[in-house]
């Protein structure tokens, strides 16, 4: 079993490297490393999980110019069930455009019908707790903008926080098992049920996560702590 991480060189703000890597220390899987100059193996090969992170303005455009041609390798791979997720501000590069201060538009990938804002003097952070199905998610937002445009119900449906958006629920945009959302934290490590999502879907029957019950001690904190009323959100 492979986990593939896309551009690590830049795709590496927040710490969001510790995705794929929690992963593999519950999975067993090997982790291995593209850089922007390299095919991506999910091409070739058989990966379990494709994963890429946060990055800076400009490494969006690098990402979307390395990997333009890539793109209907990914579509097919979506098409088959292939789990894919893009943490933070990379799902901005798989929409329509990104408008920089109402000015410029810059063209983006346009796999999803989304388009985002950018305002480069205004970074919005937030905390988040949403659900999938059953599952409650927690995580943080630390971002120059938000995207818009309809994406159904969207990865994770909010229940304190942004969504896409400040103005709706869903939150991030799901296409079969292709997940994307702005959130960090990072996301696997903070969150051991959505971990065990995860790890189901990579084909993993009975996953057993690495430092389980610290992990489960520290979400149930974190979810009384979000849930609390008194709690400020947005900072």
């Amino acid at each position: 079993m492979k986990i593939e991480v896309l551009y690590p060189e830049i795709c590496n703000l927040f710490g969001e490297l510790m995705n794929p890597e929690y992963l593999a220390r519950c999975s067993g899987a090997e982790v291995v490393r593209t850089s922007l100059k390299e095919t991506p193996r999910f091409v070739t090969e058989d990966i379990a999980l494709v994963y890429m992170g946060y990055t800076t303005e400009r490494g969006q455009e690098a990402v979307r110019d390395a990997f333009r041609p890539y793109l209907d390798a990914l579509r097919k791979r979506t098409e088959a069930g292939g789990v894919t997720l893009f943490t933070g501000n990379i799902l901005e590069v798989f929409g329509e455009y990104i408008e920089t201060d109402g000015k410029e538009k810059i063209p983006m990938l346009g796999l999803f019908p989304i388009h985002s804002d950018r305002h480069l003097m205004k970074r919005y952070n937030s905390l988040y707790l949403g659900k999938l199905g059953d599952i409650t998610v927690a995580g943080f937002k630390s971002q120059f903008g938000h995207s818009y445009g309809d994406v159904g119900e969207g990865l994770f449906t909010t229940t304190r926080g942004p969504g896409l958006n400040p103005g709706v629920k869903p939150e991030g945009v799901r296409v079969n098992n292709l997940m994307a959302t702005y959130l960090i934290g990072p996301l696997t490590v903070i969150n051991p049920p959505f971990t065990k999502y995860l790890l189901k879907l990579m084909g993993v029957e009975d996953p057993v996560l690495a430092f389980e019950d610290a992990a489960m001690d520290a979400y149930n904190t974190r979810l009384e702590e979000f849930s609390d009323p008194k709690r400020g959100f947005t900072y």
